[in-house]
């Protein structure tokens, strides 16, 4: 990643937990096919309630950031989450014949809450670089997997109930918004000292430790 030093940091120290991933039978399950629709659907609906949470994670740097510039990429990435990546979901849900009413009575699972209050707390507590050192492991780790979907089982896209999964998050659309991110978090975390940069690292690993937790529940379909 050619002058995004900080970013690469972040990935350097989760190495192995994003390889992690890629092992999971969840992800697996999606890349080859074989997953049981009803794991896709449990999983499918717990990230429909995180996804809220993560908006209001976003909405947080809009109250932290001073710099309006700053402000307006914070709230530009609410309105992506609210209207863009909830589209995959809301395609997904119509299949299955779910309303976003029976979607929004959804009572999140433990590590699903854990994860979200994990964020939130450090929202509340933090600035606008802490907060986005917590959104980017989930949004840099799905481009990650699908990319690596895409690479490593060539018809995985064309999968009739997988793949439309698969295209989001392996778009270049989505892919470019990763991109801003990165160039954000680049830019909020310039002049930090070294304790500083050491705090993003760790929230960053305890995001990416909580992601393997989500697959983790969204295989076993534990609440």
């Amino acid at each position: 990643m050619k002058n995004n030093k900080t970013t690469q940091r972040l990935l350097d120290a989760t190495r192995e937990i994003w390889e992690g991933y890629l092992k999971h039978p969840f992800v697996r399950g999606i890349a080859d096919g074989s997953l049981e629709i009803q794991k896709f659907r449990f999983y499918l609906l717990q990230d429909y309630v995180y996804l809220f949470d993560y908006a209001k994670v976003f909405a947080q740097g809009v109250v932290k950031s001073r710099d309006p510039e700053v402000m307006r990429m914070f709230a530009s990435s609410v309105a992506n989450i609210l209207g863009g990546e909830m589209n995959i979901h809301r395609g997904y849900m119509k299949r299955l014949g779910i309303t976003e009413e029976d979607a929004e009575r959804v009572k999140p699972s433990l590590p699903n809450s854990s994860y979200t209050a994990y964020m939130r707390a450090v929202a509340a507590e933090e600035g606008p670089a802490e907060i986005m050192a917590a959104v980017l492991s989930c949004a840099l780790s799905y481009e990650y997997i699908a990319k690596w979907i895409v690479s490593n089982y060539p018809n995985a896209e064309k999968h009739e109930f997988y793949g439309e999964w698969i295209q989001g998050y392996a778009s270049e659309g989505y892919a470019a918004e990763n991109r801003r991110l990165i160039a954000y978090m680049e830019q909020l975390a310039e002049h930090y000292t070294e304790p500083q940069l050491e705090r993003l690292t760790d929230i960053f690993v305890d995001c990416s430790h909580y992601e393997g937790m989500f697959w983790e529940m969204a295989w076993n379909g534990e609440l």
